[in-house]
C-alpha cells in the first residue's frame, strides 16, 4: 500500500481513538441511530467540509454534495437524498450552500469547456443567463461570479421547493424548512442570504425578497465589497 494510503488510515485510527476517548461509546452510539436535523446540500469542493464548517459531529448533518450545489428535478440521486432524509430520517432543515470562487460557477460564468461535467454546468450557464442582464451591468468579474454564486444558491433552493419529494412533505404537514447560504473560502464563514421557505406559499415571496436583496447589495459594489470582501480575489 503506498506510503500515502497508510497515513491516511493512521489518521483515521488515531481519530477514531480520539474521539471515543473524549466521548466513550460514540460509535456504538452512532449503530443505534441515525438522527440528524440538517440536509446539508453542497458543492463537492474539498475545502467546504460540511461537518467540520457547522461544528457538528458524524450523525448530526446527512449531506449530498455535487459539483457547483446543483439540484435537478431529474436527479435521481438528489431526489432519493432529498426523500431518505425527509421520509426516514425526519430532517426538519434542507440548506443549499454554496460558495464564493466555486471553479463550477467561474467556468459556466465564462463559458469555459472543461470536459463532461460542461452538460452538469449547463445548469449552471442557465442561471447565468437567467439573470445575464443583471449581471452584466455588474463592474468586474470578481463581482459577478460573487454575484453568480449567491444566484445559483437562491435557483438551487427555488429547484429544492419545487421537487415532489419537498411538495409532498409540505402537503402532509410534514415541517421542511428550506434555507439558502454561501461559505467564505476567505473567512471560513457562512451567510445567510435570508431565502427561508417554510411551506408552498412562501416559496416565491422568499424567492423574491432574496433575490431583491442580493441586487440591491451589488448594485452597491463599494458597500458590497466593504462589506463581504472580495472572496474570488482573495480565495
Amino acid at each position: 500500500m503506498p506510503h500515502r494510503l497508510r497515513d491516511l488510515l493512521e489518521r483515521n485510527r488515531r481519530w477514531a481513538e480520539g474521539v471515543e476517548a473524549e466521548r466513550p461509546g460514540f460509535f456504538t452510539g452512532l449503530l443505534q441511530q441515525q438522527a440528524p436535523q440538517y440536509l446539508w446540500i453542497g458543492c463537492a469542493d474539498s475545502r467546504v467540509p460540511a461537518n467540520e464548517i457547522l461544528g457538528l459531529l458524524p450523525g448530526d448533518v446527512f449531506v449530498h454534495r455535487n459539483v457547483a450545489n446543483v439540484v435537478v428535478h431529474s436527479d435521481l440521486n438528489a431526489l432519493s437524498v432529498m426523500q431518505y432524509a425527509i421520509d426516514q430520517l425526519h430532517v426538519r432543515h434542507i440548506i443549499v450552500v454554496g460558495h464564493y470562487g466555486c471553479g463550477g460557477v467561474t467556468a459556466a460564468l465564462h463559458g469555459r469547456r472543461i470536459g463532461i461535467v460542461d452538460n452538469w454546468l449547463r445548469h449552471v450557464q442557465d442561471v447565468r443567463n437567467k439573470h445575464r442582464p443583471f449581471l452584466d451591468g455588474l463592474a468586474g468579474d470578481d463581482v459577478r461570479l460573487q454575484a453568480l454564486c449567491e444566484l445559483n444558491v437562491l435557483e438551487q433552493s427555488l429547484n429544492v421547493c419545487e421537487t415532489t419529494v419537498v411538495q409532498d412533505a409540505w402537503t402532509r404537514g410534514q415541517s421542511v424548512v428550506v434555507h439558502g447560504w454561501v461559505y467564505g473560502l476567505h473567512d471560513g464563514l457562512l451567510q445567510d442570504l435570508e431565502v427561508t421557505v417554510r411551506g408552498p406559499d412562501d416559496v416565491l415571496p422568499a424567492y423574491r425578497a432574496a433575490l431583491a436583496a442580493l441586487q440591491r447589495r451589488h448594485r452597491e459594489p463599494a458597500a458590497a465589497l466593504s462589506d463581504r470582501g472580495s472572496p474570488a480575489a482573495r480565495s
